[in-house]
């Protein structure tokens, strides 16, 4: 069985992270799959990956611009199609997934569009075409005026949505929800397992700031909520990022004082997220939810810029739920980081199963199923 997936990663590397974990699951499930990435190469992802000519974006989402950060044109748009739909012929693929779009990557239309035009052309064996689908988070970021747009292309090519969330956290947050009805199937939430316990960062307060696109300033007020902290003395470890300036680390290394390790990122990341004392991140989907996997205790910063609402609504609901504790971007200081972090270290640890976790396999499965 051969899996085709799309994915775009434009300023984080978030999505395709998440993307490679169900690449993994699919993999180990029996699929071979093809991972074609449209964003900027990025190390550390652990499997294979089809480059596509690289995207990224300005940081409104409105601008893509190529691998040398200029926007792109008509020319680089019908290479990276191209590109594109080449790979997808040579994959010979059961299955064509898609990341996100419909329901989001609307600026990706001029290559996706025609991609799903040909998964539906596409005969296998001539009795059947590609099964298509779509692999969502649990909640995005849309437009009311744009979803009978949304709501029309899933009805002409998708079959089936893959919801990578637990409904009994949050439901899916599409308005027309009830149109997707028999074709929506909610997974859990996709995360890798969580690593056996050992000693790697046991006693420290770990501080992540993900892709490290937009983190400087939760690792700079980190550093400065320590001696406001009761775990002043404890050592404290600053992850950057794959994306942070060589600059910006540079200088949080010139104020880091006794105790403080300042890295780009760390192949061990989980484990020592399984054994800190504290984990202070981002609110990014694939960190929170190694965060509850690690079952840490954890003060999350959701990502806010430019409109982003996906990251602070996801984590109220966690907050209500007791599982996190949550400074919103703009009220990011010393002082609220510190006094987040006496109110989680008061909190238990979070308890297996509080959520459902275990969205990479159920999708294998349910793709299994369907084919």
């Amino acid at each position: 069985m051969k899996v085709f997936f799309h994915v775009q990663h434009l300023l984080g590397i978030g999505h395709l992270k998440r993307a490679a974990t169900l690449a993994r699951a699919l993999s180990a499930s029996g699929f071979e799959v093809t991972l074609a990435s449209g964003g900027l190469p990025t190390e550390g992802i652990g499997i294979p990956v089809l480059q596509l000519p690289p995207a990224s974006s300005d940081p409104s989402f409105k601008q893509l611009l190529d691998e040398h950060g200029r926007p792109v044109d008509e020319a680089w748009k019908a290479a990276r199609r191209e590109a594109l739909l080449a790979a997808w012929r040579a994959a010979d693929a059961d299955v064509l997934m898609i990341e996100l779009f419909p329901f989001g990557r609307r600026q990706m239309r001029f290559e996706l569009i025609p991609l799903l035009e040909a998964a539906r052309s596409s005969r296998l064996g001539r009795t059947r075409r590609p099964l298509v689908v779509c692999s969502a988070r649990d909640l995005i970021q849309w437009r009311p005026t744009r979803e009978q747009e949304m709501l029309a292309h899933f009805e002409r090519y998708f079959d089936r949505l893959l919801v990578h969330g637990d409904p009994e956290v949050a439901s899916f947050n599409f308005g027309p929800v009830a149109r997707l009805t028999g074709k929506l199937h909610y997974t859990g939430y996709v995360v890798n397992p969580a690593p056996e316990k050992t000693d790697s960062g046991s006693h420290e307060v770990l501080v992540s700031a993900g892709g490290g696109a937009v983190g400087q300033p939760l690792l700079e007020a980190a550093l400065a909520a320590r001696p406001l902290t009761s775990l002043r003395e404890a050592p404290w470890r600053l992850l950057a990022g794959v994306n942070a300036r060589e600059s910006d680390i540079a200088a949080l290394r010139s104020r880091a004082g006794k105790g403080v390790i300042v890295e780009r990122t760390r192949h061990d990341f989980t484990a020592r997220l399984a054994n800190c004392v504290l984990s202070v991140s981002q609110a990014g989907y694939n960190t929170v939810m190694e965060t509850l996997a690690a079952r840490a205790r954890a003060v999350v910063v959701p990502f806010a810029g430019g409109g982003e609402a996906e990251q602070t609504m996801r984590t109220r609901l966690l907050v209500a739920r007791g599982l996190v504790e949550m400074v919103e971007e703009e009220a990011l200081n010393p002082r609220s980081l510190a006094a987040a972090i006496e109110r989680a270290l008061a909190r238990p640890r979070p308890a297996p199963g509080d959520i459902d976790l275990n969205g990479a396999a159920a999708s294998a499965r349910l793709l299994a199923q369907w084919l």
